[in-house]
């Protein structure tokens, strides 16, 4: 019964770990925010997705996406566009000296709406979930396949809250910005190579 929970647990470990959109926001946010749980928001929201994202690809809906071409491609198609769009987004991004102003320019409700479009619309997630995840669980069953999407959004809900913290604690020592800067690039840098890697999987 350990079998699945391990398997689960390393797997979803080594699929969130790469610099992506959504890691970057959560770790924005405990960068910005004045205290740590100002950033819940943020933090359950990203976990709350990922978890959506885990059971519906864990139920099944894995298999009926990857079996049709076309909704794979329209997929990918708005993935490539979102995740250009949002490189384009983090390189020209400038961190900011008054954090205090950023961080109350966004409200809970857009912490909220920014987290879920970066959560549900980045194919990388989805990918990662339905592609990885979901085609994973079907080697197990009942209360084993439960084991092994417990030990998944286990990760997830862990692994935001530990970003979220990580982030507090880079702003607390990095007032320059530099690090939030150079942190941004390479996000820029990932998400445009992420796409070209999504445009090559569809042939």
């Amino acid at each position: 019964m350990l079998e699945p929970f391990i398997h689960g647990f390393i797997l979803a470990f080594g699929l969130i770990l790469p610099l992506g959109v959504q890691n970057v926001f959560v770790f924005n946010q405990g960068v910005l925010q004045p205290r740590f749980t100002k950033a819940l928001p943020v933090i359950v929201t990203a976990a709350l997705c990922d978890t959506f994202l885990i059971t519906v690809s864990v139920l099944g809906v894995s298999l009926l996406i990857l079996s049709s071409f076309w909704i794979k491609a329209i997929l990918i198609g708005a993935g490539v566009i979102f995740l250009v769009y949002m490189g384009w987004t983090a390189w020209r991004s400038e961190p900011s000296q008054d954090r205090e102003a950023v961080a109350k320019s966004f409200s809970v409700k857009k912490q909220v709406l920014f987290a879920s479009s970066v959560s549900l619309l980045n194919p990388h997630a989805i990918m990662d979930t339905i592609g990885v995840i979901g085609t994973s669980s079907v080697a197990y069953h009942g209360e084993e396949k439960v084991m092994f999407a417990g030990a998944c959004i286990l990760v997830s809900w862990a692994w935001f809250t530990g970003l979220a913290l990580a982030g507090r604690l880079s702003g607390k020592l990095d007032h320059s910005g530099r690090f939030m800067l150079a942190l941004n690039k390479i996000s820029a840098v990932v998400m445009w190579g992420a796409a070209v890697y999504l445009v090559l999987s569809l042939f």
